[in-house]
């Protein structure tokens, strides 16, 4: 009864604050009894994610993640409900095709709105428009483009001379974004976004520029991002802005095309949305206009920043190593001097600069999240029930040393013979069923601006005018990665 008498006695704050510890001590005992409790990792990762959201907002999220497997090993818990893993066998079970692992709600967050090839998590949805898609962006099916790609390729090259005559240096990585942009407008919609041809940078690629960071605002922040709405957040509303402008590229991308469809009739030229535009007319599937929007900004968006920034970090990387430009140069020395796409597939040294620079630099390094299937899966000797987010982040992937002797340095040589590990481990494109619909298309791409620009500059070597220097290139990463200044000097000649 004493006891009890002294219950009684104690004050509100004395109450609340007994609540509170009862309260956090069974949150504590059931976070702990989690399974996934018992994968390696910082014990704070256990109750929260309020430090990942900060690293991603900071745009080193690959880093912050590759130094916890540094030290926790091929396993490692970097939330709540969230493991990343750094293992070839493990990463091919995650990716399989077979037995799927669902892309996790986070697409929807980075790109919210109707779903997309790429954001939607509907296997069902996913499979009929990449059904649509996958024939007219196959390697096969890219034949027809290649004069389209060459053009823009050649005009690259152009705009390289003319800023090196003019300034005495060129800014690789504004002519590449111009031309990547208009590649994937004129393939994808009929008509050239003409970026290389004004030379301007409008609010379209000024918002080309910022969607990563814009996707990773909403990723991070989805509850905010739907307050933002209502009550304006100055940093949190660019994200929406964004969203909003590419909307409307999307549909006024999809109104040009049918105006020249109309116009041009059965001598319209095919595109890589042929098919999603006759689906649609002959009503043979029904794709709505909200569909055909969304895999239009995806494809735009996609098909512009990736090979930007591949193509970026590949010409700095050679310039700064001259052994490597010179068995380059060497071996686009035999070329016809008529040479085309099918006279490069040919080429073993360019094929290895490209993937070491894939390597080295992929467009999308942070882990692509799948969701666990219901039944669970066993991951490096940890099982991770259903329902948990697991990835395989590329940049962790790719610098293994177990997989790659001496990870950190650029070395195409180290192609000429790769290992199952080696295979099994290089994912920058995704893997699976989810694999990038566009990798056909990037490769192409990567194929003939290189050959292009060493061949018209083989004595390239990059710049220090205006104060450039190595920093200018570490990258800045929200799921997509860039260079953290946006631009890459180089002496073009």
């Amino acid at each position: 009864m004493e006891s009890f008498n002294d219950f009684q006695s104690l004050g509100n704050y004395e109450l609340l604050a007994i609540g509170v510890g009862v309260i956090l001590l069974g949150y504590a005992f059931t976070v702990l009894r989690k399974p996934i409790s018992k994968v390696p990792g910082p014990s704070y990762t256990k109750f929260t994610d309020v430090y990942l959201k900060y690293i991603d907002m900071s745009g080193r999220r690959p880093e912050y993640v590759h130094a916890l497997h540094e030290k926790y090993g091929p396993v490692v818990r970097i939330s709540p409900g969230h493991v990343s893993v750094m293992d070839p066998a493990a990463t091919q079970q995650m990716y399989s095709v077979k037995k799927e692992f669902r892309k996790s709600t986070w697409y929807q967050d980075f790109v919210p709105g109707p779903s997309s090839v790429f954001s939607t998590v509907d296997v069902d949805y996913h499979r009929r428009h990449r059904r649509l898609l996958a024939s007219e962006i196959s390697e096969s099916g890219l034949v027809i483009h290649r004069p389209v790609v060459d053009s823009k390729v050649r005009l690259f090259t152009e705009r390289i001379a003319e800023e090196m005559e003019e300034r005495g240096v060129s800014d690789i990585y504004r002519w590449a974004l111009y031309m990547a942009t208009d590649v994937i407008g004129e393939l994808s919609f009929g008509s050239s976004f003409r970026m290389l041809e004004t030379k301007e940078e409008n609010q379209y690629i000024i918002d080309l520029k910022s969607v990563s960071f814009a996707g990773g605002l909403r990723a991070t922040f989805p509850t905010l991002m739907k307050v933002t709405k209502y009550i304006p957040i100055p940093v949190l509303s660019l994200g929406m802005a964004v969203r909003g402008r590419l909307f409307e590229y999307g549909a006024q991308s999809l109104e040009r095309h049918r105006k020249l469809v109309e116009e041009q009739g059965d001598d319209a030229k095919p595109t890589l949305l042929s098919k999603l535009y006759r689906a649609r007319e002959k009503g043979d599937e029904t794709l709505p206009f909200t569909e055909l929007r969304m895999d239009a900004m995806s494809y735009i968006t996609a098909g512009s920043d990736t090979t930007t920034n591949t193509l970026t970090y590949l010409i700095w990387r050679v310039c700064k190593n001259p052994d490597v430009k010179a068995k380059l140069v060497a071996e686009l020395q035999t070329l016809p001097a008529d040479f085309g796409d099918q006279d490069l597939k040919g080429l073993p040294y360019l094929d290895m600069v490209i993937q070491e620079t894939l390597r080295l630099h992929s467009a999308v390094p942070s882990g692509l999240p799948r969701v666990v299937p219901a039944e669970g899966a066993t991951l490096c000797g940890h099982f991770i029930p259903g329902g948990y987010t697991v990835s395989a982040q590329a940049y962790s992937m790719h610098k293994n040393p177990a997989v790659y002797p001496d990870p950190t340095k650029y070395d195409p040589s180290r192609w000429e013979k790769p290992t199952k590990a080696m295979k099994d481990s290089f994912v920058p494109f995704g893997g699976g069923s989810r694999i990038c619909i566009g990798l056909h298309l990037a490769k192409m791409e990567l194929r003939l601006a290189t050959a292009r620009f060493f061949t018209r500059f083989p004595n390239s070597t990059v710049s220090t005018l205006d104060g450039f220097t190595d920093k200018d290139m570490e990258p800045w990463s929200f799921f997509l990665m860039s260079p953290k200044n946006n631009r890459c000097l180089i002496n073009a000649h």
